[in-house]
């Protein structure tokens, strides 16, 4: 007997479950993901990367805006995630709500579920024109840094070391080891 089919939502769909929740949920590739509470190393990491994308961004009196989570960002139809940082530098993809379309900055600090960081959003955010994605890895004490072009680049930081923010050409860097001190 085949196996039943697990049932893929829209956003739209989505939307209408949780728009009006406080849960930490994403939609990805027509499925829902429950997300649990992050630790307080990874809330230490999320808000120093976001403080210092902020001061700098605001600092150059850029015309990029800058967000964590939680912030709903709709790549397409079936697709809704909530990085942890992001940096949108396209006006036109801000409404009221929510992020329509991909970010050009995107940071994902791990949780307990390294695949959906490490795979299923590295794959979405490349198919989708995410210009740099971050993961940075806690129990590894690692950033690893994909710089989506032609060719696609990838770095790879120790927690010491200090990692340049490409969007901004380098004059940006971050050393993880400063925000969790």
């Amino acid at each position: 007997m085949p196996a039943e089919q697990e049932r893929l939502y829209t956003v739209d769909e989505f939307y209408d479950m949780f728009d009006k929740t406080n849960e930490r949920v994403e939609l990805i590739d027509g499925r829902v993901v429950m997300q649990a509470a992050p630790t307080l190393t990874h809330q230490r990491i999320v808000g120093g990367v976001y403080r210092k994308i902020a001061d700098h961004i605001d600092a150059k009196r850029g015309k990029c805006s800058y967000f964590m989570s939680p912030v709903d960002v709709r790549l397409d139809k079936y697709t809704t995630v909530q990085p942890d940082v992001l940096v949108v530098c396209d006006p036109s993809k801000l409404d009221d709500k929510r992020i329509m379309g991909a970010p050009d900055f995107v940071v994902e600090v791990v949780s307990s579920d390294t695949l959906r960081d490490y795979r299923r959003k590295l794959t979405i955010y490349q198919k989708f024109g995410v210009r740099e994605y971050w993961i940075i890895d806690p129990d590894e004490e690692r950033t690893t840094v994909y710089l989506f072009g032609d060719p696609v680049n990838v770095g790879f930081y120790d927690f010491d070391k200090p990692v340049p923010v490409g969007i901004f050409g380098g004059e940006l860097c971050i050393t993880v080891k400063d925000l969790i001190m």
